[in-house]
């Protein structure tokens, strides 16, 4: 399971360089906890433009990307979402059938490489499932690209997946 997979609304797109943050976001409530007085935030202002990029080319929103990029690895089952607003939510919720392509799953590796973490201080434990660029791929993602029809039993071809079944 993953949360925050909008990195605290870097990833939703209202933030961008040469515009201050919305009065009441969290960039302008918390700047220092949120990045935003710090000396990463240029970076990461970087990083959403060229973030935003993909996902244009890609016909889809930022916070479409985002979403769908998190529920793309295949150790994640679940990504906690935590709109503020009904309007958020709803948002949210029109991209919830977006599955990223490999192409694209691979732009995004261009710009930010698996395991990074863009803030230094959020380095801490690193899973070996982002250490191994290659595992972040759903087997059914890939099947689906290849045109192979999904398997009834996805857990049977994942590693350490052993058990995943209930009886």
């Amino acid at each position: 399971m993953v949360w925050a997979p909008l990195n605290g609304g870097w990833l939703s797109g209202k933030y961008r360089r040469g515009i201050d943050p919305p009065a009441a976001s969290r960039a302008d409530r918390e700047p220092d906890h949120f990045d935003f007085a710090g000396a990463v935030r240029d970076r990461k202002l970087v990083l959403v433009e060229q973030l935003d990029k993909v996902a244009a080319d890609a016909g889809l929103s930022l916070l479409h990307l985002a979403h769908a990029f998190a529920l793309a690895h295949p150790a994640i089952t679940a990504a906690i979402v935590g709109p503020r607003t009904p309007e958020q939510l709803a948002a949210v919720l029109t991209g919830a059938d977006v599955v990223l392509t490999a192409d694209v799953l691979d732009q995004i590796d261009a710009v930010v490489a698996p395991g990074t973490n863009v803030n230094p201080a959020d380095a801490g434990w690193t899973p070996p499932e982002l250490a191994d660029p290659t595992a972040r791929r759903q087997p059914e993602a890939n099947a689906r690209e290849a045109g192979i029809p999904p398997s009834s039993e996805p857990w049977a071809e994942r590693p350490g997946a052993e058990g995943a079944k209930s009886g």
